[in-house]
Order: C-alpha cells, then sequence, then structure tokens
C-alpha cells in the first residue's frame, strides 16, 4: 500500500458499468424490450463508472498524482471494480473503502443502434457513503479534494446534506482545497424533492471551486430548465455565478455542454487565499475573473464522462498554478479529447501532448451565447 499522499483525493460516486452490446435494429423501446422476445447480444463491455474513476481516471493519464476514494462492496462487483481500477496505476485504488455489510453500486447500460440508451442502476454503497468513511489525514497530505455526484447517493442528500456538509467542514480544516461537482436527480425522486437552496446554502461556504451543469444547478435553484429559459444568455450565466458566490463559493465553473464553459471568480481576495494548498499561485490574476469559452473542435465519438474529463482538465490546471484563462482551456480541451472515443477516459492524454495540441491551432467552435 502507497503510504504516501496523493495531489489530488477524487471521491464520491463509483458504480460498476455493465454494457451488453444490442445487434437488435429495433426503432423504439417498444419493439425492442416485448416479454418473452429473446434479444441477440454481443461482446460484453464492463468498465467503472461514476465521478470518481472519470474524474480521477483522467486526472491520473493527465499526469497527476491521484488517490480514489469511492465506497464498493466486499463481493464480486467490488472485486472486478477494483481490479480495473488497479490496471490504470499502483496506488490509485489505495483509499477505497470496502464493505461487508453492503453490494457494489452498478448500472446496466442497454443500447441499441436505433434507440435511446436506458440506464438501469442500483446506487448499492453510494448510499451508504458517510463523513466517517473517508480518511482526513490522508487528505491532510493532499493539495486538493473533489467530491462528485452527491445527488445520486442518499445519505449524502438526507437530512439537508448533514453528511455531506461534514465532509466539506473536515476537509476545510486540513488546509486542503475543495472541489465539488454534481449530477441531475430525477425530479420525481426523494434527491429530486429535497430543498437544494438551503442544502447548497449550507454547503457552499466550504466549497473553493464549485463545478456543476448548466442544467443541474437551474434545477438546484429552482430554476427550471434548459428549455424553461427562452435564451441562454452570459445574463444567466451572470446571475446563477453571482448567486454561488454570493453562497460562498470561490470559483464557480458552469459546463455548457456543447456551448463550452464558463468561469467566474469571486471579487474577495481573501476568499481566494483561504482556498487552501491547492489555491492558485498568482491570485491576482484570479479576483473577480469571468470568461465564456467555447468547445474545441473534434469529431464526436461519444459523450460519456465528457463533463468529469473537463472538470479533470480545470483541477490540474489549477493545482499546476496556471492563470484562470489556460486552466479554463485545460478544462474544454480534455472534455473536447474525452469525447473523441467512445468510453469516459481513454481519450485523455498526458499534460504535455494536450498542451501541445492546443498550441499548435486546434480550432474552436464558435461562441452562440450573448
Amino acid at each position: 500500500m502507497n503510504n504516501k499522499s496523493s495531489e489530488i483525493i477524487a471521491a464520491g460516486h463509483i458504480c460498476l458499468d455493465i454494457i451488453p452490446s444490442i445487434e437488435s435494429q429495433a426503432n423504439s423501446l417498444e419493439s425492442l424490450l416485448v416479454p418473452g422476445k429473446l434479444i441477440n447480444a454481443g461482446p460484453l463491455n464492463i468498465s467503472t463508472g461514476g465521478a470518481v474513476p472519470n474524474t480521477g481516471l483522467a486526472l491520473h493519464n493527465l499526469g497527476l498524482s491521484v488517490e480514489l476514494m469511492g465506497k464498493i462492496g466486499n463481493d464480486p462487483f467490488g472485486r472486478i471494480v477494483l481490479d480495473l481500477l488497479k490496471s490504470h496505476g499502483s496506488g490509485l485504488a489505495d483509499g477505497m473503502i470496502c464493505s461487508d455489510s453492503v453490494q457494489t453500486s452498478y448500472t446496466v447500460v442497454i443500447s441499441s443502434p436505433n434507440v435511446d440508451r436506458i440506464f438501469i442502476h442500483y446506487p448499492g454503497a453510494n448510499d451508504t457513503f458517510r463523513a466517517d468513511n473517508i480518511d482526513y489525514k490522508k487528505i491532510s497530505g493532499s493539495r486538493l479534494f473533489h467530491f462528485g455526484y452527491p445527488p445520486l447517493m442518499r445519505t449524502m442528500y438526507e437530512d439537508n446534506g448533514r453528511e455531506l456538509i461534514d465532509i466539506f467542514k473536515r476537509v476545510k480544516a486540513t488546509d486542503v482545497t475543495t472541489s465539488l461537482d454534481m449530477a441531475l436527480p430525477d425530479p420525481a425522486s426523494p434527491a429530486g424533492k429535497i430543498d437544494w437552496v438551503k442544502l447548497l446554502a449550507g454547503l457552499l461556504k466550504d466549497v473553493d471551486v464549485f463545478l456543476p451543469s448548466l442544467d443541474e444547478i437551474l434545477f438546484m435553484l429552482g430554476r427550471g430548465k434548459v428549455n424553461d429559459n427562452e435564451t441562454v444568455s452570459t445574463g444567466l450565466l451572470k446571475d446563477i455565478s453571482a448567486q454561488l458566490i454570493d453562497m460562498g463559493v470561490a470559483v464557480v465553473v458552469i459546463k455548457l455542454g456543447a456551448e463550452g464553459l464558463y468561469l467566474r471568480t469571486t471579487p474577495d481576495k481573501n476568499r481566494l487565499k483561504a482556498m487552501g494548498s491547492g489555491r492558485p499561485k498568482e491570485l491576482e490574476a484570479w479576483i473577480d475573473f469571468e470568461l465564456l469559452l467555447p468547445c474545441f473542435k473534434v469529431d464526436v465519438v461519444g459523450a460519456t464522462g465528457a463533463g468529469d474529463c473537463a472538470i479533470a482538465g480545470f483541477l490540474a490546471g489549477l493545482v499546476k498554478g496556471l492563470g484562470p484563462e489556460t486552466t479554463l482551456t485545460a478544462a474544454a480541451a480534455a472534455g473536447a479529447c474525452n469525447v473523441e472515443t467512445a468510453d469516459a477516459v481513454s481519450g485523455i492524454v498526458p499534460w504535455d501532448r494536450m498542451q501541445e495540441r492546443i498550441k499548435t491551432g486546434w480550432n474552436r467552435k464558435p461562441l452562440t451565447l450573448v
């Protein structure tokens, strides 16, 4: 076991993705899933899924020192998860939490060429993740702690997020920079029915970097969906980011999918100083900074984990001490590399190779937001 602390700890949601290759040419879900029907399948693809492996392994591919902290069961699926993580490098899985009392989370992905994907998800061990599961002594030796997908983890959102708030308070007490990613809950689910504004108000003062998607944060702030807004404008992004900074966040990154990324930082230099050991080196450059950045042009193969990889690019730039524009550019580049492959992380290349691609004139999509 590796006793040396890693630069970054990636914690939160993890599962095993089970993806059968469906050969059927059905034109609808109804014609595909017929009772009693035999559906021919090809080889099975098994991989890790969730924020922990997606962001964590992307950071590892970029060349950062990373340790993963997700909760799994001491069961066959859990052993597969550990084997898959260990195959990417020694020490990555040393922080994993393995429990005899729970089962490992899994997702069955049903995907046919002509039918939208169907996800059958079992939250398993993720629903039992608690603040006391985390090794804070190990975190204290790192520079940045990232947590992903709390809306998919029951103990993280119930009781107004008490356990999640406790995690971030305890991590901040170690002077480590904190980072948080979200997921969009089903509005009809228990996670979709809680008061997210109240939860965020209690949480975000201990979150240094907050990186939700636009859909996620619109829902959580009670603003509806993107489709409910006539225009997704820079004005809307300014309004949302200002509200989040007022709640205590130092750095806000809003993921806009194919539209790109939006960055807004606090005007308070003291708040930036309080970010901890992973804070920017040149604080002046990060004060009251705003930037809307378009995506790089690529041939899209798949979008699984694109947002998680964009986060990895941003966190990598941050801990490397880069300026805000260069850091956001790294986020856009990592997201673009991701979509060039079908899976979540194999498209992510080492940091120097990604930077060389940027420097040699990688074309960008035009900005469409006004």
